[in-house]
């Protein structure tokens, strides 16, 4: 709350009146404020009116702290955050759009509702307020760089090149130059892996930024007289933005004209889910509070309107709040955790083996073996288990591996929002998908019309309109409620293309509609005759829209209205026209009009010609909407368009006595892809679902046409198949189980239910339906929508909610995967995880990236493991139980683990999918873990043992041909044979250990090729020569790994500091072949799964 003494120095007010208009804009006191007068429940469309409010309750403001899902702030103290709050509040007191007139409004921003802002505004007021975004948060260099060092392993890594300096000096006698060069190699991987993390993180931002720019942000403003499309961006103060449902407001807005079911979800500002209506007038005195203003980045999820920009990037409610606020903490996805998880098990094993190192160092070798380990080597010892034991470069190859494949995505049109989606996408297992605009082009046109029961195409009542035949009069009135009760508007600058090219703004219904009634005629002729007094928008919930209309050219009354009933027509009379769903709106007519434009009783069999003709247009798959009209005279009429309780008596009005003008069938053709998609999804164990607002026979008839229900007509179940009785529908079910293990082939399952229904489910019935194959939900509400979501996700499905329009958007968010197409609202992308810029077919490449990005990450780990981990723990292990010299050193594991391992495991990401992806059924994310015990015996028990024993061999063969045998090495603890001198030992070993480290650079690149597939043979899916398997990274990687192995192996001068040697020929060579075998071994295995998938093989197999 502010001072007194601060109330005065806040009577500024922001100013955006151009400088030349030489506008005076008057004090605080001098103006006229709003005061309270709509009513809150109240759905119509009312112009602004001026009206006033005491000042004194409009001053002092209370800001009100807004939730904002921002983390941050954290690492201000408490007193910073006061004063930024203080600050915050005082910036908000010093607006009040919300308490003048929408007149005083347009005067001081210089711009009207006629014509807009013009183009040379536009300009000077981007050069002087800027773009509309917000400016960049803070960047803690700090922490970020913190992060960038001690995330993944770096802590293990500077505590060991710290614990290992140690060792050099002091603990040194004499300083061992090989301790100083593990030291400084594993500080220097310490900088190496900072300078990674902050390039991965540099990348990644640069990945999910690029995303964040191709998302559809446009809104439609008026500028210059006409509407215009504009990037949101480019929104200046003063702009005429029209808002309709489905728009995320692009900045702060003063409404000047709204419907009445206008509603705005605010959530993403205050938290709270119940959305707020939209008015004209103020609600309150607060600011943040009052409802004729809509706040940059809520959601009008209802009804349709116009507002004035007030206020752009920074100066917005959003952008100031973002000013008080860190950038969002992104945590661990659910892949990382997983990792994270196991490497804490490795850790703990870790410090395990480091613990008993350490005892038997204490109560067995220091007492008997004194010169065998000393302290500066039992902290090498240690820091070489924890070097052994821990891949380092797993979560390096981790995160390169999503944000690859989130690239990849990406070039693909598949935008990701975050790296999570990406790896839910493969455990995907129920996709429920909306009707229009996702499985349909969204391109509708009427196909047939109805007068009476007088069917014709829109061609032929073209051709009776200009005939001058005795029919013109009734398709005159079809005309004009098809063009006037409408939202739809053309786009001005199109008018001079032909009809079907022509552009519209409004949903794809009213498009479909208009352009009927404009190949009839001029729409804009009936509007000069008529004009817009009301409008009840269009909802999901009534399904239908009223428009009232005043004559305002006497002509006008032959278009509308038989000629007996124009006569009688009053010029001060309404005419209401509704268009709308005609199960909701043929009960309300009492009267038709005849194919000669008369009037006649509606009568029973009037009406079942009318129900055969809409249902056979339903099973046709077309979507049927019923046009009527009613004269309402004035002595009818107790109030006026634009009084707050005109809504409720018209609303009155048109539940009875309507006259039915005639339907007309409009069509959404299916996308062409459309069925194939949903046969690859089938194959891939994932059920497809349709989910729609339209007619249970029009939803079937489109599913059957997309492959969606694929059982004939009279093999389709209703909702009479779904028992409430809990004990038969487990008996059905234990007949199908047991026709299944009777190896009876299934039957297909098929179910239409529509809204209704739903609503009447109980558990035992959702168990049963939740069972089907082949599902279509029709006639469906956004909250049943929600609900069918919820009760597959609380039968253990992973759902994916496809979809593209207001309606979709809570479902969309609740699902698991919420799908949305770049074509669809804003709301719609804004709550969907993913978005599908270009066709709906990408969504079978999305699913496949998402069982891919999982295939590889688990090829990755099983790649890092046998000789990151596996082979470089028992040259320890056997150095400090079995007296055997360290036969890998220390500094040759951090080469293996940090560079010749590394770029192979990261290419892996690249690996094309293996050719039974989309064969196999869904991961369950229970039990399907990234790290199972299968993989570790693949990594362990396989690869592991092979490449140890095969290094260990080739090390003490060596070791044997150059004179220093086994047998005189074991359980020794350093003693030497006699005549072996200890300098020419030392140099052996050195040999010895450049040939385990050399032994297992070279096997891993067979194991890197072996583990490209998981069942598949290397012939199947080869590396090279063919487009759709290969992976041409691997061989650089290769290469890669061989040039670091000379490049620490070679040079002389890094020979005596490192302690490593060149080795002979043949030990390049030699693994090789033991490479070759582990590629058979492999082959003989994955041969084994694919013949045998159920036997013990097949459940052996990772």
């Amino acid at each position: 709350m502010l001072e007194d003494g601060e109330k005065e120095q806040f009577h500024r007010r922001i100013h955006y009146a151009d400088v030349e208009s030489g506008v005076k804009v008057s004090s605080p006191l001098e103006r006229s404020n709003s005061r309270v007068s709509a009513d809150p429940d109240s759905l119509s469309i009312r112009t602004h009116r001026r009206s006033s409010i005491e000042l004194s309750s409009a001053l002092p403001i209370q800001y009100r702290t807004v939730s904002f899902q921002i983390a941050g702030s954290q690492e201000k103290n408490a007193a910073e955050v006061q004063l930024a709050k203080k600050s915050a509040a005082k910036a908000l007191a010093d607006l009040d759009w919300h308490l003048i007139t929408p007149d005083e409004i347009l005067k001081r921003l210089s711009t009207s509702t006629s014509q807009g802002l013009s183009k040379e505004q536009v300009n000077r007021r981007l050069s002087q307020y800027g773009k509309n975004t917000p400016s960049h948060p803070p960047n803690h260099v700090f922490q970020t760089w913190f992060g960038y060092f001690f995330k993944g392993f770096g802590s293990i890594l500077l505590v060991g090149s710290i614990l290992v300096f140690v060792s050099w000096k002091p603990l040194g006698e004499p300083p061992s130059t090989a301790n100083l060069a593990l030291a400084i190699v594993l500080l220097a991987v310490f900088f190496i892996q900072a300078a990674f993390n902050a390039w991965q993180d540099w990348s990644s931002s640069r990945v999910m930024a690029s995303i964040t720019t191709m998302l559809p942000d446009n809104c439609l403003l008026l500028r210059d007289g006409a509407r215009v499309t504009v990037v949101a961006s480019d929104i200046v103060p003063g702009d005429v933005l029209y808002i309709k449902a489905g728009n995320k407001l692009p900045a702060d807005v003063r409404f000047i004209e709204m419907s009445s079911d206008a509603k705005f979800d605010r959530s993403i500002l205050t938290g709270e889910s119940l959305p707020l209506s939209g008015m004209v007038d103020n609600t309150d005195e607060n600011y943040l509070e009052t409802k004729c203003i809509g706040l940059q980045g809520t959601h009008c999820i209802s009804g349709s309107g116009i507002g004035i920009v007030v206020a752009t990037g920074d100066t917005t409610v959003f952008g100031r709040i973002a000013q008080l606020t860190n950038t969002p903490k992104t945590g661990m996805t659910t892949l990382e955790r997983e990792v994270f998880n196991f490497v804490l098990v490795i850790v703990a094993f870790m410090v395990t083996m480091i613990v008993l190192v350490i005892i038997i160092w204490a109560a067995y070798l220091r007492k008997s073996y004194p010169n065998w380990i000393n302290v500066p080597t039992l902290i090498v010892d240690c820091v070489s288990v924890a070097i052994a034991f821990i891949p380092e470069g797993l979560p390096i190859a981790l995160t390169a591996s999503l944000t690859i494949t989130a690239n990849l995505m990406r070039k693909n049109k598949i935008l990701c929002k975050s790296l999570k989606t990406v790896e839910t996408l493969g455990a995907v297992s129920v996709i429920c998908s909306d009707k229009t605009g996702t499985l349909t082009k969204n391109k509708m046109f009427v196909t047939e019309c109805c007068i009476g029961t007088h069917s014709m195409t829109p061609q032929s009542a073209k051709d009776e309109m200009t005939s001058s035949g005795r029919n013109n009069t009734a398709i005159s009135q079809m005309r004009l409620i098809a063009g006037l009760c409408n939202s739809g508007e053309f786009d001005a600058s199109t008018m001079h293309l032909p009809l079907s090219d022509r552009k519209i703004n409004g949903d794809a219904t009213d498009q479909a509609v208009l352009r009927f009634s404009e190949s009839l005629g001029p729409v804009s002729e009936l509007r000069n005759m008529w004009r817009k007094t009301f409008e009840l928008a269009f909802n999901s919930k009534n399904k239908f829209m009223i428009r009232t209309l005043a004559l305002t050219e006497s002509e006008g009354r032959s278009y509308a209205l038989p000629s007996e009933e124009a006569t009688s027509f009053a010029s001060d009379d309404t005419l209401l026209t509704i268009k709308g769903a005609p199960d909701i709106l043929i009960g309300r007519c009492s009267m038709y009009t005849t194919i000669d434009g008369n009037s006649k009783a509606l009568d029973a069999d009037v009406l079942r010609k009318f129900d055969e003709i809409k249902n056979g247009w339903s099973a046709e798959g077309r979507r049927v909407i019923l046009l009527a009209r009613k004269i309402v005279k004035k002595d009818d009429l107790k109030t006026t368009p634009d009084s707050s309780r005109f809504e409720k008596e018209i609303s009155s009005h048109a539940r009875s006595g309507l006259t039915l003008v005639g339907i007309v069938g409009i069509v959404d053709p299916p996308r062409d892809e459309i069925p194939s998609v949903v046969s690859t999804l089938r194959r891939a164990g994932i059920r497809f679902f349709m989910v729609t607002g339209d007619f249970a026979l029009t939803a079937q008839a489109i599913a059957t046409e997309c492959g969606i229900v694929t059982n004939p007509p009279n093999m389709v179940k209703d909702v009479s198949s779904l028992s409430r009785n809990k004990l038969v529908s487990e008996s059905a079910s234990q007949s199908e189980n047991e026709s299944k293990d009777n190896s009876i082939t299934p039957q297909i399952t098929s179910i239409v239910l529509s809204g209704p229904e739903i609503i009447t489910l109980n558990d035992s019935q959702w168990d049963q339906l939740c069972k089907y194959d082949e599902i279509v939900f029709a006639r469906t509400t956004p909250e049943q929508k929600l609900r069918i979501v919820c009760e597959f996700q609380k039968r253990d499905e992973i759902v994916a909610m496809t979809g593209d329009g207001v309606n979709d958007a809570p479902s969309l968010k609740a699902a698991d995967i919420g799908i949305a197409l770049g074509s669809g609202s804003d709301i719609a992308i804004e709550a969907a995880d993913m978005v599908l810029l270009e066709s709906f077919s990408a969504v079978v490449e999305a699913v496949q990236y998402g069982r891919v990005v999982f295939d590889n990450l688990k090829k990755t780990i099983a790649y890092l493991l046998p000789a990151g981990s596996f082979s470089e723990f028992w040259p320890v292990m056997t150095n400090v139980a079995f007296g055997l010299p360290q036969i890998l050193s220390s500094f040759l594991m951090i080469i293996i683990c940090c560079f010749t391992d590394c770029a192979a495991a990261t290419v892996l990401a690249y690996e094309a999918p293996e050719a039974d992806v989309l064969l196999r059924k869904p991961r369950n994310t229970k039990t399907d873990r990234l790290v199972d015990w299968q993989l570790i015996l693949q990594a362990y028990g396989f690869i592991g043992v092979i490449e140890t024993v095969a290094s260990f061999a080739m090390s003490y063969w060596y070791l044997e041909r150059s004179g220093i045998p086994f047998t005189d090495l074991w359980f020794k603890y350093g003693s030497l044979p006699e005549g072996i001198d200890q300098n020419y030992a030392n140099a052996r070993l050195t040999e010895a250990s450049s040939i385990y480290f050399v032994n297992l650079v070279v096997m891993q690149w067979f194991n890197l090729l072996a583990l490209r597939t998981r069942r598949l043979s290397i012939f199947q899916h080869p590396p090279a020569f063919n487009k759709e398997t290969q992976n041409l990274y691997i061989f650089p990687a290769i290469l890669f790994a061989l040039a670091m192995a000379i490049f620490w192996l070679y040079i002389p001068q890094l020979q005596s500091v490192l302690g490593t040697s060149s080795v002979p020929v043949e030990h390049f060579f030699l693994p090789a072949a033991f490479g070759v075998g582990i590629l058979l071994l492999d082959e003989a295995r994955k041969w084994g799964v694919r013949k045998w998938p159920e036997s013990w093989i097949g459940r052996l197999a990772w």
